[in-house]
């Protein structure tokens, strides 16, 4: 039956969906042709109204918008929705990335299959792609964990090529297919112009659709496909250039090999935040030619390059190490040397002039570790004459060059590596290590670091008992101990710079290794990165345009604007914080790609993240230039021609207007006073991503481009997490992942839109729930229902005053409502503001109607929950709530200007006296089902029938007396609300102040505390889950007058034929407590005690 049920429920669902969507296409018709989201600038002469200007990072054009752009973008839409209910004149304009290497590298990438496997293409097998790879199988090790930072001196575990590269990679072809882009069009994507073409105005349908209050005149892509914009980030450019911020020069950047160029984050197919990690090159002489090496003896000084972090423990080398199965060459070096590393680092240091051919290292030999293994070498700074190379199975070959240097008196690894040599003699056979390679090499002491002595590798080694190598848990944990400590409190022991704190020393130390050419520098990627074009990237030394971010000046400017920017978490202020302190010279050129030139320097393009930092502005004036045609197709206005620099600085920057200026002066006019209206932005809404690039790029170039007027510094960013989907990642490969149009399809925007707010705030991931759009639908439309019920004629309610107390504790939670939804839009808490205006109205309202049971629900306070419920929605589910406001309330004008709900500010006391009922029906419920159990049957017979509660006597106590009333007059100020905790002397007061009391005064300690502590704890933890008001010695209202208020309602929820209340101190209570068993001592405020009046059961009727 189940089975058969589902198909039934579902179809019910997707007839609700549908009502939800076609009253969604009607709503959307309705406002285009109200023109509802285009916002102006006041003409000369009109009102000036508040304003509120929000935008969110233009999305890049390489693929439709999903779900994760959604749930951003989301989070502008909700605030934006608010801020025009609020009243305010609203500009939240859209447009589209398509600036730099992705767009290009997918076409090409797209070309190159085509090209390879025919149109349409047949691509290999999977078990083709794995032939492939073995070969590969053994010679690299894994890479390490995307946030790791690793010392290519150190152990890791390692994995293969061949399984790391299994698993399948989607094609473009595959890609654009599952976009659900037709197989005969796919062609097309060849050319980058089509991308241009095709994905900005689905993306445009897709935000629509989604119900975002768009001013799309203002809609544009980037690059010089549009010469407006093209002409704007010129002038930016231009403008920076002057104002010194752009510079020329060489610097290490990470680089694409196969782009030629340097790969910024928007360039990368993964890696992103990634940037160079310099290391020092220990130059190791190798003093004989044996074995293979014996064909170098002809070819110049050979030398094994060592990559470490730690320069100045070069005084305490004792072997150096490689990986036996390693692959390894001899390649040409600077100055006639020979330079032994892995082909990967040869690359890297080809491209920092350090070959004699750049970016074409030359391979010499062939070699593998074993090769190497047992090779003589002289390295610098060390006291032996001569060290080997030594075998470690754990050496990583993607990082650094292979080779690595042994310094066991402070490296755990090194330490226990050589230990493993020195103790297992078939370890050494293993390898054809001779005893001489190692025995003879003792740990050599260099530096002291304070509770870990001068052999630190040693000490930590024995504290912790690490037996071996592969205790790889043990070993990490040891060098969390001993390496940062080391830097910042070790002093050195050795050498011409004893005594002096490591941290001084290194620097000193590493220049003078480089001036006598026993070692240099090198640069590799902090781990890997490949870009959009598919090579692995390097780190290589380029000549050309940076901005100079980090400067002293310019960070401390850009420090400030932070200070005052409201960022809505202090986590998110922290990563900015942290940014800053970070980032430092940027490389905004590229030789290729999609963009705009340099203006005076135009061989090279700006790229996709230095071109996208005050485009906002741009926003501004965009409608009067481009005249809504998001391409800049249209030169029938302004030409971009005219839109010289000077007319830039007028409009931006406030300067005198251009002579003999082209433009009409009113139309010059009209944008500089769209300009000063709209800037400085109200809010900006990213993901945290963001924050180590685009936003901090955003927040150094507002500076910079007006130093002059912090008045247009931006007001708020606003940062979140990524979306989960039914708490997994999304991702096309699983099947876990939906494009913004498929969901709104399958759910309608309303309750897509509802399920977003619900997924969470704040910068920790948020989860999409599907079960939450579908419940979603379903409340929506029964609401819907319900409403159209409440408002037909004859629906039953009731007219004349609204006095009752359950009228007035439902318009009570109504204000509540407001207040509270209204606090959490302003803080962008939308899942609260959900929680208010949904959840906990909507539980307000079910309450309300059964409170006022067969007499009805109130007309006036009904419309008034209707009302208010639609507005504070409105953000939410914009399209049900304009078709409630139009159509069922036959509102004038529409909902989302009509203004944000008011209300009293909401009666405290008289919602706790609602609570107080709501609390007072389970516990009377309880206790009655306790009193109506059957009474435990005693010998032979029938047993008795159980007894049924008739009525009910409700016994309340008006205050906290004697020790209790102490107790909480001692904790009411030790109580901080806004942390929910206590000071910490709160016990000691606590038991003072009882101790006053004169029944507790004759008590010992250690009684007065048993005697106290309970209700102490009781009414702490009550504080901290339910406020301070717990804490009052009595009521605000009347136990007695709201019990009797509520009779009727408690009559029927508890199905008793009466209902008397009781104050515990009035004359002749006692005895009538005494009379129904109810124990008058554990009556307290809020907290009654009941005595019940009962009946017998009717007996069961007899067998027949």
């Amino acid at each position: 039956m189940a089975s058969a049920a589902a198909p039934e429920g579902a179809k019910e669902n997707r007839a609700r969906r549908d009502l939800l969507l076609n009253i969604q296409h009607a709503v959307q018709k309705q406002w285009a042709d109200d023109k509802i989201f285009e916002a102006n600038a006041p003409k000369e002469g009109e009102t000036v109204r508040p304003k509120f200007f929000g935008n969110f990072p233009y999305p890049y054009m390489n693929g439709l918008l999903h779900l994760g752009h959604a749930f951003s973008l989301s989070k502008l839409e909700f605030k934006a929705a608010y801020e025009r209910l609020c009243g305010k004149n609203v500009l939240f304009p859209q447009a589209f990335h398509t600036t730099g290497m992705p767009i290009k590298a997918c076409a090409d990438k797209l070309d190159r299959e085509l090209n390879t496997y025919g149109c349409p293409p047949v691509f290999p097998s999977e078990d083709d792609k794995e032939e492939e790879a073995a070969p590969a199988d053994g010679a690299a090790a894994a890479a390490p964990a995307a946030d790791a930072k690793v010392d290519p001196t150190k152990f890791s575990g390692k994995k293969s090529k061949a399984a790391a590269k299994k698993g399948t990679g989607a094609t473009q072809w595959q890609i654009l297919k599952q976009s659900g882009i037709p197989e005969d069009q796919i062609p097309e994507f060849r050319q980058s112009a089509h991308w241009l073409n095709y994905f900005p105005p689905l993306a445009q349908r897709d935000i629509t659709a989604m119900g975002c209050g768009v001013d799309w005149r203002r809609s544009f892509i980037t690059t010089d496909v549009n010469p407006y914009y093209d002409s704007f980030v010129a002038w930016q450019f231009w403008t920076l250039y002057k104002a010194g911020k752009v510079i020329k020069d060489k610097r290490y950047a990470v680089f694409s090999p196969l782009d030629g160029q340097p790969c910024a984050d928007h360039d990368r197919a993964s890696g992103e935040g990634v940037g160079p990690q310099e290391y020092t090159l220990i130059k190791m002489q190798a003093l004989e030619l044996k074995g293979k090496l014996a064909e170098l003896a002809d070819k110049g000084p050979v030398y094994l390059l060592a990559a470490t972090l730690r320069p100045e423990t070069m005084y305490g080398q004792t072997n150096c190490w490689v990986l036996p199965e390693g692959q390894y060459g001899a390649f040409r070096g600077l100055n006639g040397e020979v330079w032994v590393c892995t082909q990967r680092a040869a690359l890297n240091l080809s491209y920092q002039e350090r070959t004699p051919v750049r970016g074409s290292p030359e391979l010499l030999l062939e070699l593998s570790g074993q090769d190497l293994i047992g090779t003589p070498v002289k390295s610098p700074l060390c006291p032996h004459e001569r060290v080997y190379v030594l075998p470690l199975l754990t050496i990583l070959t993607n990082k650094g060059t292979g080779v690595v240097t042994s310094v066991p008196s402070d490296s755990p690894d090194d330490y226990t590596a050589l230990q493993d040599l020195k103790k297992k003699p078939k370890l050494r056979e293993k390898y054809g290590v001779c005893d001489e390679w190692v025995l003879p090499f003792e740990v050599i002491p260099i530096i002291d670091i304070p509770g870990f002595g001068n052999q630190a590798a040693v000490k930590v080694c024995e504290d912790l008992k690490i037996a071996s190598q592969n205790d790889t848990a043990k070993l990490a944990e040891a060098k969390n101990m001993v390496y940062l400590k080391g830097f910042t409190d070790g002093v050195m022991a050795v050498g011409p710079y004893a005594g002096r704190k490591v941290s001084e020393a290194k620097p000193i130390i590493r220049e003078e290794m480089v001036a006598a050419g026993g070692a240099l520098m090198y640069s590799e990627p902090e781990r890997t990165v490949m870009s959009r074009s598919g090579d692995e990237c390097v780190v290589a030394l380029t000549d050309q345009w940076y901005m100079t971010y980090g400067e002293e000046e310019w960070a401390a400017a850009t420090r400030e604007a932070l200070n005052a920017i409201e960022t809505y978490s202090d986590d998110c202020r922290n990563q900015f914080i942290g940014c800053l302190g970070w980032l430092q010279q940027w490389a905004c050129s590229r030789s290729f790609g999609l963009g705009t030139r340099l203006p005076w320097d135009p061989q090279y393009l700006i790229e996709s993240l230095s071109d996208s930092t005050i485009y906002m502005a741009y926003y501004t004036v965009a409608h009067i230039l481009q005249k809504g045609d998001m391409y800049g197709r249209d030169h029938s206005g302004i030409t971009p021609e005219q839109l010289t620099p000077e007319v830039w600085d007028y409009i931006f920057l406030g300067k005198e207007a251009p002579k003999d200026c082209a433009i009409n002066p009113e139309q010059l006019a009209t944008m500089k006073r769209e300009f000063e209206y709209w800037y400085p932005f109200d809010l900006r809404v990213s993901g945290k991503d963001l924050i180590q690039n685009h936003l901090t790029f955003a927040l150094y170039n507002h500076t910079a481009v007006w130093s002059g007027d912090r008045a247009k510094w931006p007001r708020a960013i606003r940062c979140n997490g990524h979306l989960l989907l039914n708490s997994e990642k999304m991702s096309k490969s699983t099947g876990n992942f939906k494009t913004l149009n498929e969901a709104i399809g399958e759910y309608s925007s309303d309750a897509m839109r509802w399920a977003l707010a619900d997924a969470g705030d704040g910068m920790d991931d948020a989860n999409f729930e599907t079960t939450t759009a579908n419940a979603a639908i379903l409340r929506i439309t029964k609401e819907l229902t319900w409403i159209e019920e409440c408002l037909a004629p004859g629906s039953g309610l009731r007219e004349g005053p609204a006095d009752s107390l359950a009228d007035r504790v439902f318009d009570n939670a109504i204000n509540i409502a407001i207040a509270a939804a209204r606090d959490a839009f302003e803080r962008m808490a939308f899942r609260e503001a959900l929680k208010a205006a949904a959840y906990d109205l909507g539980n307000a309202r079910d309450v309300y109607r059964l409170a006022c049971g067969p007499e009805g629900m109130h007309k006036d306070v009904v419309q008034r929950y209707i009302e208010v419920s639609t507005l504070l929605l409105l953000p939410f589910t914009p399209h049900t709530a304009e078709h409630v406001w139009r159509n069922m309330l036959k509102k004038q004008g529409a909902a989302v200007t009509a203004g944000f709900p008011t209300g009293a500010a909401p009666d405290s006391i008289l919602q706790r006296a609602a609570a107080y009922v709501e609390d007072l029906i389970p516990a009377m419920r309880k206790a009655i089902a306790k009193a109506e159990a059957p009474p435990k049957k005693k010998g032979p017979g029938p047993a008795e029938p159980p007894p049924r509660v008739t009525a009910a006597h409700v016994f309340v106590s008006e205050r906290f007396v004697g020790w209790q009333e102490a107790v909480l007059r001692a904790l009411a100020p030790r109580f901080n609300a806004k942390t929910k905790t206590f000071a910490d002397d709160t016990v000691a007061a606590v038991l003072e102040a009882a101790k006053q009391d004169p029944a507790m005064s004759a008590l010992a300690d250690k009684q007065l505390k048993q005697a106290v502590m309970p209700f102490a704890k009781f009414k702490q933890e009550e504080a901290v889950a339910a406020g301070p008001q717990v804490l009052d010695v009595k009521l605000p209202f009347s136990e007695v007058a709201v019990v009797n208020e509520s009779m009727a309602y408690l009559l029927r929820s508890l199905k008793l034929d009466k209902i008397e209340v009781h104050l515990a101190t009035d004359a002749g209570v006692p005895e009538l407590a005494a009379s129904v068993k109810a124990d008058l001592n554990g009556a307290y405020p809020a907290s009654p005690v009941f005595g019940f009046v009962t009946a017998a059961a009717a007996a069961p009727a007899p067998a027949q």
